[in-house]
């Protein structure tokens, strides 16, 4: 019984590779691993197999179908690449392999953080600030067209730009576009197409490619000239799903060197159908105002006579202007002569008797005389009564008979005894002159 309970527990071969496996995936986490592709197999079912090596050692690796389905370039044998995997172990025959998510050519790490920080640095620096973004013109008279004249991309962008607008000259500026020396090139195509000014919009394309072939537009002087081209950039390099420094500094990015051309012209057929249906409208708004015109010229038509019709009508007009005018005067001077001979009988009626106005003249001056005779009486004895009721009124026909005036300190006549006390000051108004006394007794009325 002991020695049954201390008995280890016996795996399967299966349970065994499934713990290994568990194991070798705990410890080992994914990672990206450079090496060399050799034994590369494509299988049927789309699965990727093959062997990455380096000096000292081999493994074996797999990338499933759902995996390298989303890459742009195929691998080959001898190629240094760098994978992004999955240690794991083949539980059905017990292999070691990497389960490859990810791969890229050698090298395209450091060129993606050489990216980066170019990135970085030009929009700290503001070159990718949408506030320098310049609008196109909505209807360019040129072109210009930075690329390789060789380049299967400039078919594309001259057919869609003869399609959609072949209104517009095209002026190519011929440069590498991939390769040692082409950023330096690309940098003069878009420094002459500034300098030459005969173009209004300019396309800086390239077709797709690695990203080492697209390298050339994440150069920092490129860049920089097309953030300081006078005229507004449109680039389109590489296929959508790529992004260069120069799809950052230009005014527009287009996913394609078609997107570019696309993006920089109106659409031809658009405006043709606009300008028809502006045609139509102008055609009918014309018609309308010719038929208007029409009608308007009828009516003036009808209104429009001859000129000897017009003589004959105003000659009729006149004489009939005449003949009211003769018989206007005629009648006028008979009412003249009839208010003449009023005014004569009136004036006759209103003439004046001389010996009856001289009898009137001198009735009326001895009538005058007489009246101013009794009116100077009359006055002349009023005059008198005045004069004599106004002496009988003087206060000093008063005081000639013996009488005074006494006023007080204040200058009030004193009619009352009891209004003045004994020492008080007094002023008495005589007939002829006037003394300043001083009360000594004050003797009052009996029954006051």
């Amino acid at each position: 019984m002991l020695e049954a309970e201390s008995t280890p527990r016996v795996l399967t071969v299966s349970e065994l590779n499934r713990l290994a496996r568990m194991a070798v995936e705990r410890a080992l986490p994914v990672a990206w691993i450079a090496g060399e592709i050799s034994n590369l197999t494509r299988a049927p079912s789309g699965h990727w197999y093959f062997t990455l090596k380096d000096a000292g050692a081999a493994v074996r690796c797999a990338m499933f179908r759902n995996r390298n389905q989303f890459m742009d370039w195929r691998p080959e044998n001898g190629m240094q690449v760098e994978v992004r995997a999955q240690a794991t172990l083949y539980e059905a025959r017990g292999e070691f392999q990497l389960s490859v998510e990810a791969m890229r050519r050698a090298g395209l790490g450091a060129l993606f953080e050489a990216f980066q920080r170019l990135k970085e640095k030009l929009e700290q620096e503001g070159l990718f600030d949408p506030a320098r973004k310049r609008p196109l013109p909505e209807q360019p008279a040129s072109i210009g067209v930075v690329t390789s004249p060789r380049a299967a991309a400039l078919r594309d962008v001259l057919t869609t730009l003869k399609r959609r607008w072949p209104l517009a000259r095209v002026v190519i500026y011929p440069t590498l576009v991939q390769g040692a020396g082409a950023a330096g090139q690309i940098v003069s195509a878009i420094r002459s197409a500034g300098e030459r000014a005969e173009c209004q919009v300019l396309l800086v394309v390239r077709g797709g490619g690695s990203i080492e072939d697209l390298w050339s537009f994440n150069d920092e002087a490129v860049a920089r000239a097309i953030a300081a081209c006078p005229v507004p950039v449109v680039s389109g390099v590489g296929h959508e799903t790529d992004f260069t420094i120069a799809d950052f500094a230009a005014d527009v990015r287009a996913p394609t060197p078609t997107g570019a051309a696309q993006l920089a012209t109106p659409d031809g057929e658009e405006w043709l159908r606009r300008v028809a249906r502006l045609d139509r409208m102008l055609g009918g708004e014309m018609r309308r105002h010719l038929d208007g015109l029409g009608q308007r010229l009828d009516g003036l038509g009808r209104r429009l006579r001859h000129p000897a019709t017009r003589l004959e009508a105003q000659a009729r007009h006149l004489d009939h202007l005449s003949r009211r005018l003769a018989l206007a005067r005629h009648a006028g001077l008979a009412r003249q002569h009839q208010r003449l001979d009023r005014l004569t009988a009136r004036l006759a009626a209103l003439a004046p008797s001389v010996e009856n106005r001289r009898d009137r003249s001198e009735d009326l001056q001895r009538r005058l005389r007489f009246a101013l005779r009794a009116s100077l009486a009359r006055k002349s004895v009023a005059v008198t009564s005045l004069t004599d009721h106004l002496a009988h009124l003087n206060p000093h026909a008063v005081l000639n008979r013996g009488y005074s005036i006494v006023r007080d300190q204040e200058g009030k006549v004193v009619l009352d005894s009891r209004r003045v006390d004994a020492g008080a000051a007094i002023a008495i108004t005589l007939a002829r002159g006037a003394l300043d006394a001083e009360v000594r007794k004050c003797t009052y009325l009996d029954g006051e």
